[in-house]
């Protein structure tokens, strides 16, 4: 879940629908108050905060959640007008973990929210099936210590199977949790991706079984 704490409604409800459009939980606060109002009730996952709030301003947001108890440590990426190497150190020191500066592609803000996550996530554990190996922090793929190289989604469908080895993954499923809900497309897009990873992963492809009319599972011999 992405807060975005940002007193322009405009820019807000922009924020808010790119981040839902590309397949994040996101919701927008207005003030400081209601931020943490909110913040009382649940914790999310990271914050993009506006310096120029009325009232308490975003500083003083941030200095604040950083004392929170359980919650000191929320990613939070800062959005402002100021574009000075002064406001930018200013808001790192502070604890901020990147910052944006106004006006900003709603994409370079995604690829930031992205960026964000993946530092600040806690150390990914290596998942293994038999002499497959996946290093998620390294984003690597090994056969009998062999490299194979993978796309982005190939890796994830794998990245799927290898999380819940044995579990039926219907193609809906796959094609939503891979491609996304609002992905324009066919789920035997899904099919073309099995076979080709199947190929690229030698003598453990087979272990990727086809369950008729319902998707597919992995699971060693």
């Amino acid at each position: 879940m992405i807060w975005c704490v940002e007193d322009d409604a405009g820019i807000r409800e922009i924020e808010v629908y790119t981040l839902r459009s590309t397949g994040f939980s996101a919701r927008g606060f207005e003030t400081g108050d209601e931020f943490f109002a909110a913040l009382e009730r649940e914790t999310p996952d990271l914050v993009i905060l506006d310096i120029m709030l009325p009232g308490e301003d975003g500083v003083a947001v941030l200095r604040r959640l950083r004392d929170m108890p359980g919650k000191g440590t929320v990613p939070v990426i800062m959005a402002t007008a100021r574009g000075t190497e002064y406001d930018k150190v200013s808001a790192l020191d502070l604890g901020a973990d990147d910052y944006l500066v106004k006006p900003f592609g709603m994409m370079e803000m995604v690829s930031r929210v992205k960026a964000v996550l993946r530092r600040c996530a806690p150390p990914a554990q290596i998942l293994r099936l038999g002499g497959l190996e996946m290093n998620p922090r390294e984003h690597t793929v090994t056969v009998d210590g062999a490299r194979v190289e993978l796309t982005y989604k190939e890796y994830e469908i794998l990245r799927l199977f290898l999380t819940e080895p044995g579990t039926v993954f219907t193609r809906d499923r796959l094609f939503i949790e891979v491609w996304g809900e609002n992905y324009v497309g066919e789920t035997r897009t899904v099919d073309m991706h099995i076979r080709t990873l199947r190929q690229k992963l030698g003598p453990c492809g087979g272990w990727i079984r086809t369950v008729r009319n319902v998707g597919y599972r992995m699971e060693a011999d």
